[in-house]
């Protein structure tokens, strides 16, 4: 069996890069607004049944003038899952519980209604198997076409850059995720969602992780501009109610539905870093 502690540790200090870019981009947006919001980072480390080395990360979160709200934690993390949850884990069982998981998770909500809310992550992990996930799925109170059109191309050249076949692939996956069944409408207008991007060998293993460096990367290029092209529209009380029911379904998904959150939950993540991705305020009418 390979050994994947170095190509964790490799991947770990790409998602700590990339927050620290995603981070450094988005108060720069929040100077050009007038603010001098920053983002405030608190440690945490991942407690054991048996007190031993079970990980840990950084939750990052800045609110301010533009961003109301936004979290961009990363976590690395391992040990066992309990035996009932490694049945519904990739590559592990009962017998093989073990696991490791790097990877950068980010959430922003956005004070002006016209802006549009985002979600981002990537991650690595390892079980048995040793694959990569993740994705970013635009998530607009009022949608805008431009807005969706160029956040589906900056994936798209992220994914066509690897296989022709992934955006059409990732983006189907999106749209079946990121879906309310209970209500019966999307979270939002969609992105790509991929998972179990299997690596059986170090060539696999370079490959899915360039693909997910340019995943980052492309968020990192287009949502800046998406934010910088609304945030100075102004807005009515209707539109800021708009949002705040939005907001509500945002957070019946990631509580009942987000796999992520769950993942957080059954392995003794950080509560308050697997929380962050709901929203500071939200109304149900």
């Amino acid at each position: 069996m390979t050994d994947w502690t170095n190509h964790t540790a490799r991947a770990r200090t790409w998602f700590e890069s990339l927050r620290d870019s995603i981070c450094a981009a988005f108060e720069a947006i929040e100077r050009e607004a007038g603010s001098e919001a920053s983002f405030e980072y608190a440690p945490w480390q991942r407690e054991t049944p048996d007190d031993s080395d079970g990980g840990g990360g950084t939750r990052g979160v800045m609110k301010g003038k533009v961003f109301e709200k936004v979290g961009v934690n990363v976590s690395t993390v391992g040990g066992a899952f309990s035996p009932e949850f490694a049945k519904s884990i990739h590559g592990a069982s009962e017998d093989s519980p073990g696991f490791t998981a790097t990877g950068i998770s980010l959430v922003a909500h956005m004070a002006n209604p016209h802006v549009p809310a985002v979600h981002m992550n990537t991650r690595f992990l390892t079980t048995g198997k040793a694959w990569f996930g993740g994705g970013g799925d635009l998530n607009p109170p009022i949608p805008y076409e431009e807005d969706t059109r160029d956040f589906h191309a900056a994936f798209e050249a992220a994914c066509d850059a690897h296989d022709p076949s992934y955006y059409a692939r990732f983006k189907e996956w999106a749209d079946e995720y990121f879906f309310i069944p209970h209500r019966g409408v999307a979270r939002g207008v969609g992105g790509i969602f991929y998972d179990h991007l299997e690596c059986a060998d170090e060539a696999q293993w370079e490959r899915h992780f360039a693909f997910t460096q340019d995943v980052g990367r492309a968020f990192l290029d287009v949502f800046p501009r998406l934010v910088r092209r609304r945030m100075g529209m102004e807005w009515s009380a209707p539109e800021k109610r708009q949002q705040l029911e939005w907001r509500g379904r945002y957070a019946e998904f990631n509580l009942v539905y987000d796999r992520g959150t769950l993942f957080g939950l059954k392995t003794g993540g950080n509560i308050e870093a697997i929380l962050m991705s709901l929203p500071p305020k939200a109304v149900w009418s």
